[in-house]
């Protein structure tokens, strides 16, 4: 029997061994990071070793580094800038969220520099004076190049599970001179801007996985897997040239496929590989179970029924050709079944 395929590498990625290591090693750690004692500060050695790998990957400063619990708590950061009321304003890349002020003060906009469902990477749109800019870099880190220090951003997101991190941990990173107010009240913990004692296991893994995701995009593995993706792609069009490519031929993460198979529901197809033993998804994580339109694919000029046709495969080192080839035939049969089915 076949062993399963995982290609749901946007939704969350294989802990990498270098990761498992340091959060083992960190299980006898047994300081609090604030604390002034040889114990306290053995704890707080190891965190700042890892604040280092999280800046060198990201391209900024250790001291620019805010330990979170993920992205989600890192970017509710927003909600604490001088401005006024949240307006949520969808875009092609779902990734457009500002906070206008109601009276004095500045504005603040949110922008995903690279979108988790079709892969596409997109610069962010030029400001108003003074606007402060948040990226989310989430999907971007350790995929393709990127430095926090030339995006001319103020603040941004970052995520240790998917880069081969732990879930549960991330980071924000602010600007050096860039003043924040902390989202949780407590304790002076993280240069006074997250309060609460720091989660040294999980940032311990993350600093592991981020430096060796660095290594493998140095190494030239997303390329290699890039070169993957689109032997995928060119298998599946060949298997089924009614299909459609979402951001083909523009810039693009290297391991994202998003395809519009018509005739087809996207949660089927999800279903329909996952018997046959192949991870994919409908679309992002964070919606799943819910059965409605991508919002990305509706701002992108696709119609509702499109974008309920659309499966994203996103893969990552370690996933072989054979595996992609295999699941390009399996898919191709299903997807003749399908519409023989529906015929």
């Amino acid at each position: 029997m076949r062993s399963r395929v995982y290609l749901d590498w946007n939704a969350t990625t294989p802990l990498r061994d270098e990761a498992r290591a340091a959060m083992v090693a960190a299980m006898d750690v047994v300081g609090n990071p604030s604390s002034v004692h040889a114990e306290g500060r053995a704890a707080r050695a190891l965190m700042e070793r890892a604040r280092a790998q999280v800046a060198a990957a990201v391209g900024c400063k250790p001291a620019e580094v805010v330990f979170t619990s993920g992205a989600t708590e890192a970017a509710a950061v927003l909600g604490r800038l001088p401005v006024g009321r949240v307006e949520v304003e969808p875009t092609a890349h779902d990734c457009l969220w500002a906070q206008r002020r109601t009276g004095e003060g500045v504005r603040a906009l949110g922008w995903g520099y690279a979108n988790n469902e079709t892969g596409v990477i997109a610069e962010p749109p030029a400001r108003d004076d003074g606007a402060a800019l948040m990226l989310d870099i989430v999907q971007a880190v350790g995929k393709v190049p990127f430095s926090f220090a030339w995006s001319g951003a103020e603040m941004a997101v970052v995520s240790a599970h998917k880069f081969g991190g732990p879930k549960g941990v991330g980071a924000l990173i602010v600007r050096d001179g860039f003043d924040v107010a902390p989202a949780l009240m407590g304790g002076g913990q993280e240069m006074g801007r997250r309060a609460g004692t720091e989660n040294i296991i999980g940032i311990a893994g993350m600093g592991a996985a981020a430096e060796a995701a660095q290594r493998d995009l140095a190494a030239g593995r997303w390329e290699e897997v890039g070169e993957l993706r689109n032997i995928l792609e060119s298998a599946l069009s060949s298997g089924a040239n009614n299909t459609i490519s979402v951001g083909n031929g523009g810039l693009r993460l290297p391991n994202t496929l998003c395809l519009i198979a018509p005739g087809w529901k996207g949660e089927t197809q999800v279903m329909a590989m996952d018997l046959a033993g192949f991870a994919v998804s409908a679309g992002s994580a964070c919606s799943s179970g819910k059965v409605r339109a991508s919002r990305v694919l509706l701002a992108m000029g696709f119609d509702e029924v499109q974008a309920a046709q659309a499966i994203r495969v996103s893969l990552g080192p370690g996933v072989t050709k054979e595996e992609v080839l295999r699941f390009a035939d399996v898919w191709c049969a299903q997807y003749r079944k399908a519409l023989s089915r529906a015929a």
